[in-house]
């Protein structure tokens, strides 16, 4: 059973799921890699990848939909999150 404050931070995703034009998102964290994959389709489609200066790589589809998220180095997120 999850733990109150692990909820807590759940639920802070709430706003940007329920604001997004994706209805569905499946999300898978390789811990070993520190990567975190968010797809906005299954199974996942992407054909062409483009990444940010923060290592966010933006994932579409043949026909230029934004179909993924593919966060490298997540735990660095949290770390963020501890110094506000």
């Amino acid at each position: 059973m999850l733990k109150i404050p692990r909820i807590t931070m759940i639920t802070k995703i709430i706003p940007h799921v329920v604001r997004s034009s994706h209805r569905r998102i499946w999300i898978d964290y390789d811990e070993d890699a520190d990567v975190l994959y968010l797809n906005f389709t299954y199974p996942p489609t992407a054909v062409d990848h483009e990444e940010d200066e923060d290592g966010i790589v933006r994932n579409y589809d043949a026909a230029g939909n934004l179909t993924g998220l593919t966060i490298v180095a997540a735990k660095r997120f949290l770390e963020a999150q501890a110094e506000e």
